[in-house]
C-alpha cells in the first residue's frame, strides 16, 4: 500500500493550521501515513497550542508536532518536518505539502496520489486551488525567463500576446495536464525523488521554492503535473500577511535574485533585473501619460534596484577580501 506523509508548516497560526490538518485526517482517512504538523520556531505559544489541540482530538496515532527549532522559511520547515519522520523510521512513498491555511476536499489527497501512480513520467502534482467562495486561484505555472520578465512588469497586450508563451502565471487549465510548476500550497512529491533532489533549497525564505523544486525535478527527468480531480480550497497569506504589504520585503527579492542566479547564472540574472527594471519603467510612464495607477507597491522599482545594487556591492567586497 502506497503510504503518504503530509507535512503542515505552522507559523503562529495556530487555530487555523488545526483546521488544515483536520482537513488532511478526513482526506487520509483511506490513505496509509502520518500527518506532521511543524511549528517553525513560533516562539508565540504555538507549539503549546497545537499539542493540545492534537490531544483533544485524539489524533495521537495519526498526527504529531515538531518544533523545526528555527524559522528558516517555508523549505526548511518542510525539510525539518521529513527529517524528523526519516529519524523516525519512517520511509513514506509520497510526501504531501499542504499549507496551513489550506483545506483539502475529501478526495483530493487520494486523486493525488492515484495521479501518481498512474503516470510514472510524474515526480509531483499539485491541485485545483479555490477560494472560500469557489474562486479559483492561479495554481500552475511556466517557469520564470528573461522574455517573462520583459512581459510581467510591461503589461501591455500587443507584447503580452506575442510573449503569451514566455508568461509565468497561466489561466487554470481545464483539465488534469502537464506544466512546468504548481502552487506549493497543495503539492505532492514522490519522497525518492525529494532526496534525490536534495529537498528544498533552504536559501529560499520565502517565495520561489516551490518553483526551484519542480525545475530541479524536470531536469532529473520527472514531470509536474497539475490534477484538476484534487480540489483545495486555500485562504491565502494568512501566515505571510502579503495582502498586507505595504512595500515587498527584501525577502521576496532575494528570493527571486537566488532563483535566476541559480538558473540563468550571474549574467542572466542581472539581465533579467535589468529587463524588469526597464519594461516595469515603461509601464509606469504610460500609467503617468494616461494617468491611471501602475498597481505595484509603493517604491517597488526602486526598491529591487536598491537590492540588486546592494547585493552587488556585497558580492564584490567579497571577491576583493578573498
Amino acid at each position: 500500500m502506497t503510504t503518504v506523509l503530509t507535512v503542515i508548516l505552522n507559523w503562529r497560526t495556530p487555530e487555523m493550521t488545526l483546521r488544515a490538518a483536520e482537513s488532511a485526517v478526513a482526506a487520509m482517512a483511506e490513505i496509509e501515513g502520518r500527518i506532521v504538523i511543524v511549528d517553525n520556531d513560533s516562539g508565540d505559544g504555538s507549539e503549546e497550542r497545537l499539542r493540545a489541540g492534537v490531544a483533544a482530538r485524539g489524533w495521537g496515532n495519526r498526527v504529531r508536532v515538531v518544533q523545526s527549532g528555527r524559522n528558516g522559511g517555508f523549505g526548511a520547515g518542510n525539510n525539518a518536518g521529513i527529517r524528523d519522520a526519516l529519524a523516525k523510521g519512517e520511509r513514506p512513498d509520497l510526501v504531501y505539502i499542504l499549507n496551513s491555511d489550506a483545506f483539502p476536499e475529501p478526495g483530493a489527497i487520494a486523486a493525488l496520489v492515484k495521479h501518481l501512480a498512474t503516470h510514472p513520467t510524474a515526480g509531483l502534482a499539485g491541485s485545483l486551488i479555490s477560494d472560500p467562495d469557489g474562486t479559483p486561484h492561479l495554481a500552475a505555472f511556466r517557469f520564470p525567463s528573461l522574455l517573462s520578465e520583459i512581459e510581467g512588469p510591461l503589461r501591455f497586450g500587443p507584447v503580452s500576446r506575442l510573449l503569451s508563451r514566455q508568461r509565468v502565471w497561466m489561466e487554470v487549465p481545464e483539465q488534469t495536464c502537464r506544466v512546468d510548476w504548481v502552487s506549493g500550497a497543495s503539492l505532492m512529491i514522490r519522497h525518492e525523488l525529494f532526496e534525490r533532489i536534495g529537498g528544498f533549497d533552504e536559501t529560499f525564505f520565502l517565495y520561489f521554492e516551490e518553483t526551484d523544486l519542480c525545475r530541479r525535478a524536470r531536469d532529473a527527468g520527472f514531470e509536474t503535473h497539475f490534477v484538476r480531480e484534487s480540489r483545495v480550497t486555500h485562504i491565502g497569506s494568512v501566515s505571510t500577511r502579503m495582502n498586507e504589504w505595504r512595500r515587498v520585503p527584501d525577502y521576496w527579492f532575494e528570493s527571486r535574485r537566488h532563483y535566476f542566479r541559480k538558473h540563468h547564472g550571474d549574467a542572466g540574472a542581472a539581465v533579467a533585473t535589468l529587463l524588469h527594471l526597464a519594461a516595469g519603467g515603461l509601464h509606469r510612464l504610460r500609467c503617468v501619460a494616461m494617468r491611471r495607477d501602475p498597481g505595484d507597491p509603493p517604491r517597488y522599482l526602486r526598491d529591487l534596484l536598491r537590492h540588486e545594487l546592494r547585493q552587488l556591492r556585497a558580492t564584490r567586497a567579497r571577491e576583493e577580501a578573498a
